[in-house]
């Protein structure tokens, strides 16, 4: 019976459609675990890392180590002068697996300490 079916090509087309499905729900799920993959290094080693390419951007005033909302979960904060979406864009999500979160400071400058 099964020899019948092949030979009549409807079936076996099915089947390769199946199996085509089945490869790509299986391709699609893997490059979303790599995205979403958890953390391999110190979180301070990765802030170290890319402190310096996150400050380059314009408008972020300052980057740290922070939690997420959860106050369990460490991520990466950066600091910017206001919320504009094109500068939003610029900064990544996620750095080598932890999350990267912005948050509104505005300017930051230097306080004037004058010895007295």
């Amino acid at each position: 019976m099964i020899q019948h079916q092949l030979s009549s090509g409807r079936p076996l087309f099915v089947w390769l459609g199946i199996l085509c499905l089945t490869l790509a729900v299986g391709c699609r799920t893997s490059m979303i675990a790599n995205n979403r993959s958890s953390p391999r290094r110190d979180i301070n080693a990765v802030l170290a890392d890319h402190d310096q390419q996150l400050l380059a951007i314009p408008g972020v005033v300052g980057v740290y180590v922070g939690l997420l909302d959860d106050q369990k979960t460490p991520c990466l904060k950066v600091m910017v002068t206001s919320r504009d979406k094109k500068l939003e864009r610029s900064i990544p999500q996620i750095i080598e697996g932890y999350g990267v979160v912005t948050e509104v400071t505005g300017p930051i400058k230097p306080l004037d300490h004058r010895p007295e």
